[in-house]
């Protein structure tokens, strides 16, 4: 009895080394604080950099339990973004008015994550992500869909950066 006691205690101790997606942290052990400076803004896009930004601090605030804070200054490490390129272009037409019925929106950023040192603990200079929406039709109910569908773009965005550096994709 007491053998298999110590056959089983042995085999659930024992390790794969394979963890659940998502769950893996691949930085420095001694990182505790992260900056997050606004992104910058390379393109015509209105207030895109700052939703961007606003994305990221919320997708690091709820999964891990780095100290996030604005100024580089006293941060362990600097997370850097700029937003490249923004595009728009229709994907289908209403065949009635041949106006847009659905549109693309395509963003283009780089980032990159260093320790105070200067050292880079993850890079990505050419990230692209697309969001499509629905273009009203009707007049009366018509209103700009593409600031939601930045918003979307923003968080698909974070969720993606943030799982890269953790895991050190």
């Amino acid at each position: 009895m007491k053998r298999c006691a110590v056959l089983l205690a042995a085999l659930v101790s024992t390790e794969c080394g394979y963890h659940t997606a998502g769950r893996a942290n691949l930085l420095p052990s001694d990182l505790q604080t992260i900056a997050v400076p606004a992104f910058v803004n390379q393109t015509q896009t209105y207030k895109i950099e700052q939703m961007l930004t606003a994305a990221v601090l919320q997708e690091f605030s709820t999964r891990t339990n780095y100290h996030m804070i604005s100024v580089p200054d006293s941060a362990d490490a600097t997370l850097r973004g700029t937003v490249l390129s923004t595009f728009t272009t229709p994907l289908t037409y209403d065949s009635k008015t041949g106006r847009a019925a659905s549109v693309l929106v395509i963003v283009g950023m780089s980032v990159s994550l260093t320790d105070r040192q200067g050292r880079v603990l993850y890079q990505n200079p050419s990230y692209t992500f697309r969001e499509q929406y629905q273009v009203s039709q009707e007049l009366s109910s018509f209103f700009e869909e593409n600031s939601p569908a930045f918003q979307r773009l923003s968080r698909e965005f974070a969720r993606t950066l943030v799982s890269n550096i953790l895991e050190a994709f």
